[in-house]
């Protein structure tokens, strides 16, 4: 009798042993598809708080919307500089460029602030239209570029700037910018 009882507990004890190790493996399998899926998926955010509309942001592509909501606000970031914001102009630019970027860039701003520093020349532009490309990643901005000194607007010229864009996972980066110069016998 305490041998058939003996026998029960082992092979009671034998099944839960089994089924525990059925669970875990298909514990096991659940969390590797689980992981597969979400490394595999494209990843969203929807932007809403001062956008007229909501806007979501994809890790395949960036959209339309985005990259002139981006461009907008580089565009008045970059072009509005006066001696007094020179510091916070270049950490601005810098903050947002892509790593690969940083250093010609900040070459090329340092020799603005070099020139601007100490001066009373202020540059602000008013922009006409913005023109995007996502699938090169470039987007061009016009508008009247005005130079101030001291407290005369001495020129008022339209001017046309493109920028250039890096785009990964759901990170838009800026590459560069400059001043789109005309060939000539081109009209506006």
């Amino acid at each position: 009798m305490d041998l058939s009882l003996a026998h029960e507990a082992s092979q009671r004890t034998l099944k839960q042993r089994n089924l525990l190790a059925l669970v875990c493996i298909v514990l096991g399998i659940l969390v590797v598809v689980m992981f597969t899926a979400a490394s595999t998926r494209d990843r969203e955010i929807v932007l809403q708080p001062i956008l007229p509309s909501e806007m979501t942001l994809s890790s395949k592509a960036v959209s339309r919307e985005y990259l002139e909501a981006v461009t907008r606000d580089t565009a008045q970031l970059a072009l509005n500089r006066s001696p007094e914001t020179l510091q916070y102009w270049l950490d601005g630019i810098i903050a947002i460029s892509a790593p690969e970027s940083r250093g010609p860039l900040k070459v090329q701003l340092m020799r603005i602030i070099e020139e601007q520093q100490g001066s009373q020349i202020t540059q602000f532009v008013t922009i006409d239209w913005i023109r995007t490309n996502p699938d090169n990643l470039t987007s061009q901005v016009g508008g009247v570029l005005h130079t101030i000194v001291g407290s005369r607007d001495v020129r008022r010229e339209h001017k046309i700037f493109e920028f250039h864009w890096t785009y990964t996972g759901v990170s838009l980066r800026l590459k560069g910018f400059g001043v789109v110069v005309k060939k000539e016998g081109e009209q506006s």
